[in-house]
């Protein structure tokens, strides 16, 4: 009887050495997917976090400009309808917290549009990080890129109220003899500033009081949400 056990092992050492180096080609493609879906994942969280922080920063601005105009609300419209900010300052604000996320933005990447009576924020991020690595070539040197969009909504109108008529003027006095002497003028004392009605946020309305005028709270007069 002849033993070919020494033959088989022979054999079977290649085929061995195969499922090895195939269990690990395998390994490395679901290191680079991997990889690469949680670098895809955190360009889109450093997205939502830029457009959100560029609407935010609006929505402040907004709010600061109109306090500066409070006891004019001649000059309220354009601040309800949120109209009144600097894009350059929201987007530099957007840009910082995309760092923070391992991403930036490009030069124009940040932009405003009118939609309806809304100020949508549009940005689009890359990754700082690659999706690959050196281990899968021709990866090494490809980023990620994510875009979002956040909504300004103004949550308020106003409706000045009616001017007060003025008081009907005085009524002639008797003529005073000429040898009598002139009554002396009086001085009219200035009339107390009104308060401010009119101005209705999210259902609530708001009275600003001249002799200390405050706004309500920047989540009162605009809300700033992510939309797809």
């Amino acid at each position: 009887m002849i033993d070919r056990r020494p033959a088989d092992a022979g054999q079977a050492f290649p085929v061995y050495i195969t499922v090895i180096a195939g269990l690990l080609f395998l390994a490395l493609v679901y290191f680079a997917v991997a990889q690469a879906a949680v670098t895809r994942s955190g360009g889109q969280t450093a997205a939502d976090a830029a457009a959100l922080a560029a609407a935010q920063d609006a929505r402040a601005q907004l709010r600061d400009g109109w306090h500066r105009v409070i006891l004019d609300p001649v000059a309220w419209d354009d601040y309800v309808r949120g109209r009144l900010y600097v894009l350059d300052d929201a987007c530099d604000r957007a840009a910082r917290f995309a760092r923070d996320n391992g991403a930036e933005i490009a030069e124009g990447d940040c932009s405003d549009r009118l939609s309806g009576e809304d100020v949508e924020f549009r940005v689009r991020v890359r990754t700082i990080g690659t999706v690959g690595s050196s281990l899968v070539p021709g990866t090494e040197d490809r980023h990620a890129e994510a875009t979002a969009t956040a909504v300004l909504e103004p949550r308020c109108h106003f409706e000045a109220p009616e001017p007060t008529p003025p008081p009907p003027p005085p009524s002639p006095s008797e003529p005073t003899p000429t040898d009598s002497p002139a009554p002396e003028p009086t001085s009219t004392p200035s009339p107390e500033p009104e308060p401010i009605t009119g101005l209705v946020c999210g259902g609530v309305e708001w009275t600003i009081d001249p002799d200390d005028p405050q706004l309500p709270e920047a989540s009162d007069l605009f809300t700033v949400r992510l939309t797809d």
